[in-house]
């Protein structure tokens, strides 16, 4: 399973992006997928997750109610948008996929990564 994550940028503080993370030949379809990400110095903490055909999603409590993951399997992508937006949510973002049809926020339960890309949140 390859995934290739993009969407990142600078945005002022109270803005939006969206994020997307293209799973290859659509292998994510039957999978949970999840967004992590990592500030410079800390350790990747779990951002959201959502499971097969997106029946359930899962966020962290920094982002829940500003942060929307959704998928679209038609496609093989799934979205992060990322709404009220603060300096503290400034990191490089990665998605996963899990071999499973629900995955929630350990990272021992995803079992490949994209690369990351960056968000940075200025004031």
């Amino acid at each position: 399973v390859q995934l290739q994550a993009s969407g990142g940028g600078l945005v002022q503080a109270g803005g939006s992006l969206k994020l997307s993370c293209v799973c290859a030949r659509r292998t994510c379809s039957n999978n949970a997928v999840g967004w992590f990400r990592q500030q410079p110095e800390k350790e990747r903490e779990f951002v959201a997750s959502i499971s097969w055909r997106g029946a359930r999603t899962y966020y962290s409590d920094s982002v829940k109610g500003r942060f929307a993951v959704s998928r679209d399997d038609s496609k093989g992508t799934v979205y992060l948008q990322m709404n009220s937006l603060k300096l503290e949510d400034t990191a490089v973002y990665y998605c996963a996929s899990s071999r499973s049809s629900y995955a929630g926020d350990a990272m021992s339960s995803y079992n490949y990564w994209g690369q990351g890309t960056e968000v940075t949140v200025s004031s």
